[in-house]
């Protein structure tokens, strides 16, 4: 910024700010919202900015770690730069920036610094990313431009805002080449959940979008997973579908054991094709159910089930450890919006982002595949 104080004049007098903890010429931290989630801004050169940008994004057991492999080649690296401490004669005390600059006006300066190429902030913390860049092995993260459709949306038929045709249209002018109509099942009553007859009439009226919005239009159902572990709908209506979703929505607290044979069967169904929401929670709501949630991907990657990411900011579930530990068992993963309206398709990159906490890549996204192989993989 060429007048610092400017800009913090300018930062703490947003309408976003709920109250402003400290602020100084070059800094400030303030809360924002109904939220309270705290905000720090710091103003730095531009010769500091990578830096600076590294050194508040990583965790601190990855700066740690990168701080360790900074001094064992002779360098410092804090918020305003990467140094050479031995061009410095004598000692350095702890903290001095003295030295000759190495980097800092971009993050990738820092990292080649020590040896590493860049390191995508959703992954600095300190769980094992520094040594797979040392290995030349950190993983290809799936981007949002990489997603091709959205697989769980909600119209009027059931509890959302906008009509199925409103929805398609908004899908295709993301440039989606796929998205998925998914109401909820006849069960759920206060969510207006759809009898069969109407699912059939719902079914013939949606396929249709595919010619008046230019995108393929599959006609799926999030469908409930009741107490025993069965869905919603019978075996004929289900085999009718594109795509079937399977959500828990009711007796959340049920024992751990028998919540964790419930989704499993219903995991096991074979005309279940992704596990919607799968631990419940809602943030500063509900907390997650009690579920084994390693046997569950166990159980998704022995029949082959997709679990979903719900990028709802409200979910975004999947959490991204469980993420992590569904990539390592090579399940497939559903990154999707759960929109119960236009504007909600707009909760994508929220679901990416926790994918790519959970190191997670596009080849195991459905919705980053093509309408093809998708297609293939739902008539499995």
């Amino acid at each position: 910024a060429a007048d610092p104080p400017a800009a913090m004049e300018a930062l703490v007098a947003l309408p976003q700010i709920a109250q402003v903890l400290s602020r100084g010429p070059t800094r400030a931290s303030v809360l924002l919202g109904r939220t309270a989630v705290q905000c720090d801004v710091r103003v730095v050169e531009p010769v500091s900015y990578g830096a600076a940008l590294q050194y508040f994004t990583g965790s601190k057991e990855h700066n740690v770690r990168l701080r360790e492999i900074a001094v064992r080649r002779g360098l410092r690296i804090n918020e305003y730069g990467v140094y050479d401490v031995t061009a410095v004669p004598g000692s350095v005390p702890a903290g001095d920036a003295a030295g000759r600059r190495v980097g800092g006006a971009t993050e990738e300066e820092v990292y080649a610094a020590v040896g590493l190429p860049w390191i995508p902030p959703e992954i600095r913390e300190g769980q094992g990313e520094i040594e797979a860049a040392l290995r030349g092995e950190l993983p290809a993260l799936v981007t949002l431009e990489e997603i091709r459709g959205d697989l769980h949306m909600h119209t009027q038929w059931s509890d959302g805002k906008d009509t199925a045709e409103a929805m398609v249209r908004a899908a295709a002018s993301r440039g989606y080449e796929y998205c998925c109509i998914t109401d909820h099942s006849q069960s759920l009553k206060f969510a207006r959940g759809v009898t069969v007859e109407d699912l059939r009439a719902h079914a013939a009226s949606v396929r249709a979008l595919s010619e008046v919005a230019g995108i393929r239009v599959l006609m799926g159902a999030e469908v409930d997973i009741l107490g025993d572990g069965a869905l919603d709908y019978p075996d004929d209506v289900l085999a009718e579908l594109d795509l079937v979703i399977g959500s828990v929505h009711s007796r959340f607290r049920m024992p751990r054991d028998e919540m964790t044979k419930r989704v499993i069967r219903a995991l096991e169904h074979p005309h279940l094709d992704v596990l919607g929401h799968p631990t419940g929670r809602l943030i500063g709501e509900r907390p997650p159910y009690d579920l084994d949630i390693d046997a569950v991907i166990d159980a998704a990657r022995r029949s082959e089930t997709a679990i979903e990411i719900n990028a709802s900011p409200d979910r975004l579930d999947l959490p991204d450890v469980h993420v992590r530990r569904a990539r390592e068992c090579r399940v497939f993963v559903a990154i999707d919006t759960d929109a119960h309206q236009k504007a909600h398709l707009a909760f994508m990159p929220y679901g990416v982002g926790v994918a790519r906490r959970g190191w997670m890549d596009a080849a195991q996204v459905l919705n980053a595949w093509p309408l093809a192989a998708l297609l293939d993989f739902l008539a499995r």
